[in-house]
């Protein structure tokens, strides 16, 4: 065992002696840089749907959306120790580009009444009363609808295609084509891949002496990585005349007009069916997942987490960036392909800052000729991660609240409609354990105890 892991330096623990002393201990490699890379891209399936069909449909400005977000990456990284996500706020963009057609100060507004609610929230101190207070089997059921939701969108960018122009929701116009460069075939070929490299995601073993040894696949083989950047060499594969749309430098900073009819119908049409996403998946699911993934960190803070997500959209929506929350599906998907430190998000940030300042908003040239097949297949893994989380329910009530909050949430297509449903529906379970023979004959006992006492009392004053 000794031998082994001093045969590999990139295991944990191994040439901690070369790692520069200066970095912030949230910052640190926890594997390998491989790995942390490989957990960088891992929710990216999620993120680039939604910023591109905002940026085609909507006119949002990609360049500043890249900037901003990787600001929001490095301080999340160096505050919170974890690969903590920073995506686009899902419904809000399912808003926008639906019929409403929200425009960009409409967004924008709809981003800053969620942060600052949320702020509000975190400040006082609410928002932790209100994780408390929240029953596990309600929370595990948000996350198995969030994370089966992602997969049947997943499966549904592999087998038909996709035109983000109009909408980021999946849709079944036409199925994809078996061969291609963003055919079928690539889209499985890169599911194999990712499964023969990583396996079911859990990067350690269990041996019979009851020892922990830890797997290597997912730190020698980076295959979220190696699968993002064959997409981005199709890009240019797939249509060369690419490269003269692009041009060079950032988009210019402008701070976006917002009216007061902006405000209203943004709170009104984005804010107010967003708000419940942001307070369940956002902070109360990330919160609760990130201490499932490190359970040898100590357990983050709502309010820390609530905070977070209001200051970033109160500094980012007044330029035009795409308002953006944490999510428990994008840390799944970044635990999934290898981030376990701050590093893995700072090291998205870098990415991100240097495409944005490069290339401004004309990148989304490049990211329309991403293979979504392949897209498909990253978000199916940060899906089923997330969903694998709800394994942990200990008897069959739990399970049963979860499953319906999950299925209410999944049908309804509302993850505010589900958590009602299993609010109400564990409360009336804790309703029906009440033993109300044994409350009776207490409170009946009490009474003949105080009746017989002032009888008693009658008695001596004679």
């Amino acid at each position: 065992m000794a031998s082994a892991a001093a045969a590999d330096p990139l295991l944990p623990g191994e040439g901690s002696g070369r790692r520069p002393g200066f970095l912030p201990s949230s910052i640190r490699l926890k594997t390998s840089v491989w790995s942390e890379l490989g957990g960088a891209v891992g929710d990216l399936g999620t993120y680039i749907p939604i910023v591109l069909a905002l940026s085609l449909a909507s006119h949002l400005d990609l360049g500043t959306t890249l900037i901003f977000t990787a600001l929001y990456n490095f301080a999340t990284g160096l505050l919170f120790g974890i690969p903590m996500p920073v995506q686009p706020m899902k419904s809000i963009a399912a808003v926008a580009l639906s019929s409403a057609h929200l425009t960009v100060p409409q967004i924008m507004s709809a981003g800053l009444a969620v942060a600052a609610i949320l702020l509000f929230l975190g400040a006082t101190g609410l928002m932790t009363c209100i994780y408390r207070l929240l029953p596990l089997p309600v929370v595990r059921g948000v996350q198995l609808s969030q994370g089966l939701s992602f997969a049947f969108t997943a499966v549904k960018y592999i087998r038909y295609v996709q035109d983000f122009s109009h909408s980021s929701s999946a849709s079944t116009a036409g199925p994809r084509p078996l061969l291609g460069l963003d055919g079928l075939v690539l889209a499985l070929a890169a599911l194999l891949f990712i499964i023969l490299a990583t396996g079911s995601g859990d990067d350690e073993d269990v041996a019979s002496d009851g020892t922990i040894r830890r797997r290597r696949s997912c730190s020698r083989v980076p295959a979220a990585l190696i699968v993002f950047a064959l997409g981005l060499l199709l890009c240019f594969v797939r249509d060369p005349s690419i490269v003269r749309g692009l041009r060079f430098g950032p988009a210019p900073l402008r701070i976006v007009s917002i009216t007061w009819d902006d405000f209203k119908t943004g709170f009104w049409e984005g804010a107010v069916p967003q708000l419940p996403l942001s307070v369940l998946n956002s902070v109360i699911a990330v919160c609760k997942l990130s201490s499932d993934l490190f359970p040898e960190r100590a357990e983050l803070s709502p309010a820390r987490v609530s905070v977070s997500v209001g200051l970033m959209n109160f500094v980012g929506c007044w330029f035009g960036a795409m308002p953006c929350c944490h999510g428990a599906g994008g840390l799944a998907g970044q635990y999934r392909f290898g981030g376990r430190s701050g590093a893995s998000v700072v090291f998205l940030a870098i990415g991100k800052l240097a495409l944005g300042l490069v290339f401004g908003n004309s990148f989304v040239t490049i990211l329309g000729q991403f293979p979504i097949g392949i897209l498909g297949v990253m978000l199916l893994f940060s899906g089923v991660e997330l969903a694998m989380a709800s394994r942990d329910m200990g008897t069959k009530e739990e399970s049963f609240v979860m499953l319906i909050c999950a299925g209410v949430s999944l049908t309804g297509s509302s993850a505010a409609l589900g958590f009602i449903s299993g609010i109400v529906l564990y409360l009336l379970l804790r309703v029906r354990d009440v033993d109300y023979r044994g409350l009776i004959s207490r409170w009946g006992a009490g009474r003949r105890q105080t009746g017989s006492k002032v009888g008693g009392d009658g008695d001596e004053d004679a």
